[in-house]
């Protein structure tokens, strides 16, 4: 049976409401936080490995930086978006269509990222470990990992079981929402309404508390990790807007 993120009409369609020019831009914003997090932001030509990089929001403004970054997605039309912002900017990035549980380098880059909750799509959570351990093993001596995702905290706060989208196009996006299993992942369904035609798709996620992120990551290997709520590198504590969690190899 295939999972919710293979069917690739969800990122076409979904594609002017899930990544709006304004969330293209903040990638802009972005990286820059995350080098500094990362301790990079003095280092010369880096490499940088953008996992789940969608249409390349955040690898666009790492190669214009100088970072060495291959972008990693298994969705072709996201990855053709990528490659023609690239062209747009004059940047060169490679990128790779594989899924993330079989990506593996060894010890090839300064730094990892995966942002804007491209972490957790898998139903088994072993599977999510498998992904941090190729991570893991990606990363020289030194390495570091930035993750950007909702932590589970932030959802109790803030949980709405249904909300209205209104798209720049003219389209509404209807977001049902439930938790299940525990409280360890939620289930979305997406209704997209437009030129009177309704289509409904399904979006999955396994849901991670600080706590539990963080020993995911030393479960993996890495030897510190430190959380964050916001990639200003705030506290993670009750105004945290997003858990951010910076992972660190030893040297």
């Amino acid at each position: 049976m295939a999972e919710w993120f293979e069917d690739e009409s969800l990122w076409s369609e979904l594609y002017p409401a899930l990544f709006t020019e304004e969330r293209l831009r903040l990638g802009e914003e972005e990286v820059p936080k995350v080098l500094e997090l990362a301790g990079l932001s003095a280092v010369a030509g880096p490499a940088a490995l953008d996992l789940c990089c969608g249409p390349g929001r955040h690898a666009v403004p790492l190669a214009r930086r100088g970072v060495r970054v291959p972008a990693v997605d298994r969705t072709r039309f996201l990855l053709d978006r990528g490659r023609e912002r690239a062209r747009s900017a004059g940047v060169a990035i490679e990128f790779v269509e594989a899924d993330m549980r079989e990506f593996r380098r060894s010890t090839a880059f300064d730094l990892a990222i995966s942002l804007f909750t491209s972490f957790g799509y898998f139903a088994a959570r072993e599977d999510d470990l498998r992904v941090l351990r190729n991570v893991r093993a990606s990363l020289k001596p030194e390495g570091v990992f930035v993750i950007d995702v909702v932590g589970k905290e932030w959802l109790a706060r803030h949980f709405q079981p249904t909300r209205a989208i209104d798209l720049a196009d003219g389209g509404v996006l209807i977001d049902r929402c439930r938790v299940v299993d525990d409280w360890t992942r939620v289930e979305n369904e997406w209704i997209l309404i437009r030129d009177g035609r309704a289509r409904t798709f399904q979006y999955r996620l396994s849901m991670y508390s600080g706590q539990e992120l963080k020993d995911r990551l030393l479960q993996a290997g890495f030897a510190r990790v430190d959380l964050f709520g916001n990639l200003d590198g705030a506290p993670y504590d009750r105004e945290a807007s997003r858990l951010v969690v910076v992972a660190r190899v030893a040297s």
